[in-house]
């Protein structure tokens, strides 16, 4: 209970009407009404607050973007309260176990704290902001706790990464310096960096990582320099014992930023100490990067995270359903999904969690109807990013052939082949139709189109190489 002006005493009720009514100031209508509206207020044991949610899913989405800010409220309606534990709201006689966030001394929480995973005493699931600076006041950012090595689905495109990313969390000693992993936006890249990370810190607590994107360690030292302190800056980022630099590509004609990473490089890689890499492209791809810093980013091992292909698609697809507490999502919805959205892991995440929320607020079953009527602008922005023009040019571009070769009579192979896997992937990635297909290749018959699609699926199989291409093609197509 805390005291209120006139020195009445405040119910728990009470308390809980002011958070949601700020809350709800805070977040707007539209927000409160989907995700804090339907919270309920459970009890009060000792310093912990209760709140239940009607599901697993909504729990999780309240929890991972609005825990911290419910506590502080709290704590500051009731300094008494130091934890909010989240329950599902039982509804098959089983008590759920709850999530709890922790309270933190405000001073240590960065503004874009992220929750970090912890497991509390009696084996329920709690969440403690991770600082932006680490023990010794680096700068570092702060890691998502869902993406960990547990939660990465492995497929033929990224497995090579994934596996140099085990060998480089596992290791005592330094395998490969530095790990340079790329890709496109949305495959991967970000998780396994922080899985590292996570794996690295949980294994050997005493190791000294530091996380962050190339943009923030380019503020960093600009800052470093505007305040005249560029020697903590160095002593801060050269004595990290694993130095994670997320999107390289971000300091690329950034002359004076580059100086100090490539001192910075060298420096710990004297030292023996393990540097990890990320960028959008291969080393010797940066435009606007020196190139002596571009010889020592390809110096270790480089590994690149290729396009998703239909099965990791669907791979990524179910194990988000079962994180997510909804693992019986029907089979044909996931199978739409993983065809449909196809340019990155990111979008396609995001395309089930629309579906899933708005199944949870409206209480509508998830079907395929209703997935279409949900994501009907979505895939509508799909079909119109790509056309069979794009894919006819691309495809020819990258077999070295004229843009007419895709339309011509001729029957060499190496013009029939390409042809039919520009066939192939216009049937994938559009919706349009075989005649219509046909009719963009030189007036072809339908049949003439289906003959090209069943060879490349029968040639994919047995041709790795084929594969390899077409995957290469379909990330030039959706880039």
């Amino acid at each position: 209970m805390q005291r209120n002006p006139a020195g009445r005493l405040e119910s728990l009720e009470e308390q809980w009407q002011k958070v949601r009514g700020r809350l709800r100031d805070e977040v707007g209508d539209k927000a409160y009404q989907n995700w804090l509206k339907p919270l309920t207020l459970k009890g009060l044991d000792g310093s912990e607050v209760s709140l239940g949610a009607p599901s697993r899913f909504l729990r999780d989405w309240v929890l991972s973007r609005y825990g911290d800010r419910i506590r502080a409220l709290w704590s500051a309606e009731n300094p008494s309260v130091l934890r909010i534990g989240f329950k599902i709201d039982a509804t098959d006689g089983q008590e759920p176990q709850p999530l709890v966030f922790k309270a933190t001394a405000p001073s240590s929480v960065g503004e874009n704290a992220a929750p970090a995973a912890d497991v509390t005493s009696d084996g329920a699931r709690a969440y403690t902001p991770r600082p932006a600076e680490d023990e010794d006041g680096a700068p570092t950012s702060p890691l998502n706790p869902r993406l960990r090595f547990s939660t990465f689905v492995i497929g033929k495109p990224n497995e090579f990464a994934y596996a140099a990313a085990r060998r480089v969390a596992e290791s005592s000693a330094v395998p490969f310096n530095p790990l340079y992993l790329y890709g496109g936006v949305g495959l991967g890249k970000t998780h396994l960096m922080q899985a590292i990370a996570w794996h690295i810190r949980e294994r050997d607590p005493s190791r000294r990582v530091l996380y962050l994107s190339a943009e923030r360690f380019m503020y960093q030292f600009v800052r470093a320099v505007r305040f005249k302190d560029t020697m903590a800056f160095k002593e801060q980022f050269r004595s990290a014992d694993v130095l994670m630099i997320d999107d390289v590509q971000f300091i690329c004609g950034k002359d004076s930023t580059q100086e100090e990473f490539f001192h910075t490089f060298n420096a710990l890689v004297d030292h023996n100490r393990q540097i990890v890499i990320s960028g959008d492209r291969s080393p010797s791809d940066l435009d606007q990067m020196e190139e002596r810093l571009r010889s020592r980013l390809g110096w270790g091992l480089v590994a690149d995270i290729h396009a998703t292909t239909y099965e990791l698609r669907l791979g990524i697809l179910q194990s988000k359903a079962e994180l997510m507490g909804m693992p019986n999502i029907p089979k044909d919805v996931l199978e739409f999904l993983a065809h449909r959205i196809t340019a990155n892991v990111r979008e396609l995440e995001m395309a089930l969690n629309r579906v899933a929320a708005h199944s949870t607020l409206v209480g509508r079953a998830i079907s395929l109807e209703m997935t279409q009527e949900i994501l009907r602008d979505a895939l509508r922005a799909s079909d119109r990013r790509i056309t069979i023009e794009e894919i006819q040019r691309k495809t020819a571009e990258f077999y070295n052939l004229k843009l007419a070769e895709m339309s011509s009579e001729r029957r060499a192979r190496a013009v029939a082949r390409p042809r039919q896997v520009a066939m192939y992937l216009c049937k994938q990635l559009t919706t349009r139709s075989l005649p219509e297909i046909g009719r963009k290749f030189g007036g072809r018959d339908h049949t003439t189109v289906m003959h090209a699609i069943r060879v490349i699926e029968e040639l994919k199989q047995s041709d790795p190489a084929l594969a390899e291409d077409i995957e290469l093609i379909r990330r030039l197509i959706e880039g």
